[in-house]
């Protein structure tokens, strides 16, 4: 191995590695400064001119260190629709993709949701179309036109082609009266694969960078049939890496849509919840990316909502366990669906705030490296939760109550949030999002048939996103505080997670709970 060499004002140094030595020409007597050069499981050691040797510093460490100033190989950045609402969020869209070219060795891969609220209005006038034959997409190519107009683009031949089609479907739905899950994700696809092309047009023409526009299908996104929300196959992964190495040159800034794929079938299809930021980690992981940055209208994860705590603090640091927990129970963190195939191949993502791009956000990763010291990460809230209580002696040392119990539920396709169980009876409280009052009467009439079933709405589950190491601690201080502000708890739920405590309180003093626990444990 060659030797390291710095100069500094003071004498030549040179630097060898395992049981080489730093020779000194000068007195023993002045200090150098040591240059920013980490090792792994290396030995830096000095000697004298005497050759004596005396060993300094043994750096044991797994990894190297990142340097601050170090540059990443390359990144995802995903944008959504309020980074992109018009012209002028464009450009500075634009800045931080500039931005982001300083900070990594390759150009990132930008990925985009659709402008603003055109996915809205995308839905909406399929409705019109369908249900009172009107074709009606102003709002859309007004946006569109707009935007190129301001950045001093060609909309006949950037937008045009796209909206003209965009107006021979909702004639279609006109005519035909049909608006099914399948036209459903045709129609909000055209959302995204506007805004890359106009972006990219926009770093082409303006900012002088190599950029291309690419629809995810065409770069080896695939998933199932279930249009509206489907699932990203595992086939996917090496498909984007074949794609990338065969249409994307090393020299090229792909700008990807977010959201939208292909079935085997060659539909398109939408990818639900979260869409454009599983589309980022898909990138990410499938490409062996740096580091996936989501760039939302945020600070990073806060503590809590800010619309109810205003000085909730953002959290530099989870772990992907403790940002499926917070995004479950009701914080609007990234999907969980969306995390995993970050989580599944080790890619960190930043949760950054496109409106003050200097906030480092929040990092989530697989594990911590170091413990914090609030035992509490973050308080998220899930409101209009429903809970049940049932009643049977039947439970009381018998066998299969709870599969028959479960049944009932998995039948109706009810998912069940948190369970909390006794000798004779289970109480559980059901997403508000999964349920109507047509699944409560089905539910009760099955559920009378093996037990004493009572149903009672309007609760909220209050979580603590927490370290449960040390659960006595958090649940002392927790009870405490409810009790001075007279809240309630009608149950908790400890154990199964090891990331999670939560409790459920009436809706109506959700509010208050949060923000006296937020202050027991986020006191400034």
């Amino acid at each position: 191995m060659q030797p390291y060499s710095f100069i500094t004002n003071h004498p030549l140094f040179v630097v060898k590695i395992h049981k080489s030595k730093i020779v000194r020409k000068e007195s023993s007597h002045q200090v150098y400064k040591v240059p920013k050069t980490y090792f792994s499981r290396w030995t830096c050691s000095v000697t004298p001119k005497s050759n004596t040797q005396t060993t300094l510093r043994e750096v044991f460490s797994s990894e190297p260190k990142q340097l601050s100033d170090q540059k990443l190989d390359r990144i995802v950045c995903k944008f959504g629709g309020s980074s992109l609402a018009n012209a002028e969020r464009l450009k500075e869209v634009g800045k931080l993709v500039q931005m982001q070219l300083e900070k990594s060795q390759r150009y990132p891969i930008v990925v985009l949701s659709a402008m603003g609220t055109t996915t809205n209005e995308l839905l909406q006038a399929g409705e019109l179309a369908l249900k009172e034959g009107i074709v009606d997409i102003s709002s859309i190519r007004k946006r569109a036109y707009l935007a190129c107009e301001e950045l001093h683009l060609s909309k006949e031949d950037l937008v045009d082609p796209l909206l003209t089609t965009l107006d021979q479907l909702l004639l279609g739905i006109k005519f035909i009266k049909e608006l099914s899950p399948r036209t459903k994700d045709y129609l909000v696809s055209f959302g995204e694969r506007l805004s890359v092309r106009i972006f990219a047009s926009y770093l082409r023409q303006s900012e002088g960078l190599p950029t291309e526009p690419f629809d995810a299908f065409d770069l080896g996104f695939v998933t199932n049939s279930h249009f509206t929300n489907a699932d990203l196959l595992e086939e996917s992964f090496p498909r984007i890496r074949e794609c990338f190495e065969r249409l994307v040159q090393e020299h090229t800034l792909a700008v990807v849509t977010g959201f939208i794929a292909k079935d085997k079938q060659g539909n398109i299809t939408t990818l639900g919840r979260g869409g454009s930021d599983l589309t980022a980690a898909a990138l990410g992981a499938a490409l062996g990316c740096s580091e996936v940055q989501v760039w939302k209208d945020v600070d990073g994860i806060l503590s809590t909502d800010p619309r109810i705590v205003s000085d909730a603090i953002p959290v530099p640091f989870v772990t992907f366990q403790e940002a499926f927990e917070m995004a479950y129970f009701g914080a609007k963190v990234l999907h969980p669906i969306a995390m995993q195939p970050a989580m599944r191949h080790n890619i960190p993502i930043r949760v950054k705030n496109s409106y003050n791009p200097e906030h480092p956000g929040t990092v989530i990763k697989s594990r911590r490296e170091h413990p914090s010291e609030n035992p509490v990460t973050a308080i998220s809230l899930k409101r209009k939760c429903h809970l049940v209580d049932i009643e049977s002696t039947r439970m009381l040392g018998a066998h299969g109550f709870l599969a028959e119990l479960f049944k009932v539920f998995g039948e109706r396709r009810v998912s069940i949030d948190m369970i909390a169980t006794s000798e004779v009876s289970v109480s559980m409280t059901l997403d508000p999002k999964a349920f109507d009052t047509r699944d409560k009467e089905e539910l009760e009439v099955e559920l009378s048939k093996i037990a004493s079933v009572q149903f009672s709405g309007e609760k909220a589950i209050i979580s603590l996103v927490s370290n449960v190491s040390r659960s006595t601690e958090i649940l002392a201080r927790s009870m405490q505080v409810l009790w001075k502000e007279n809240i309630d708890v009608e149950m908790i739920s400890q154990g199964a997670s090891k990331f999670n405590i939560s409790f459920i309180v009436e809706d109506n003093h959700a509010d208050a709970a949060i923000r006296a626990l937020h202050k027991e444990f986020f006191r400034h």
